[in-house]
Order: C-alpha cells, then structure tokens, then sequence
C-alpha cells in the first residue's frame, strides 16, 4: 500500500513561492492517481491538481490554475507541487493522497500527514 509522505511547507511572504514534495515509500507508485489537497479551516477538503496514472493530463482547480503546477518525478516515487505568487488565502495544511482519482477526497484512499503551509501579507 501507499505510504505518503509529504515536505517542503512553512513560512513564505505573500508574493513568495514554495515547492512542496510528496515521496511513496510505500512501492505503490505508478498504480494509482495522484493529487494534492489541502483543508480549509471548516476541515472541508479542497481540491488542488490531480496527476492521472501513466502520465494524462494533469487536472487543476480553477482557484489555482496558472500559479500552482503539479509534476512527478517516477524514477523517486515522487510527485510536487509548485506553487507560486502565493497569498495569505494560500495559508493551509497541504496534503498529497493516492487513489482512483477526481477531484473528490473520496476518490482517494492513501493520504500523507501533510504538511503546513503560512503565508504572510
């Protein structure tokens, strides 16, 4: 099964960028779609980008479109998550998943701890 992982959050300036990685360790990678979530403050999951299994089209939500670029890295069991000229509203956990794909969190059953990212006006 999937074990996630993700890295790369903390502390940026509004305007700033981060990268955030996400690595399978749990030798799975290749069998399922990937994506990248993060949780609003009601605990409500948003979706970000979806990376299809075999290398499709990557699918992103239109809030993020043109600032964040989800990517992998197969040969590392790893996929990222560029995000640029980030804002306060950006300030969130930040969470990879691995499952069948969509834009529903219930379309993923493998999910990282996440990790945090803040952002400072």
């Amino acid at each position: 099964q999937a074990q996630l992982e993700e890295s790369g959050g903390g502390l940026v300036q509004a305007g700033g960028s981060l990268r955030l990685s996400c690595v399978d360790s749990g030798r799975i990678f290749g069998a399922y779609d990937m994506a990248w979530f993060r949780q609003l403050p009601g605990k409500e999951w948003q979706f970000l980008a979806t990376l299809p299994v075999g290398g499709g089209r990557t699918d992103y939500a239109d809030s993020v479109k043109g600032r964040f670029a989800a990517s992998r890295d197969s040969a590392k069991a790893t996929i990222f998550l560029q995000m640029n000229n980030l804002s306060p509203e950006d300030t969130s956990k930040y969470y990879c998943a691995a499952g069948k794909g969509g834009r529903s969190p219930r379309g993923y059953e493998y999910w990282g701890r996440g990790t945090q990212v803040t952002v400072s006006s």
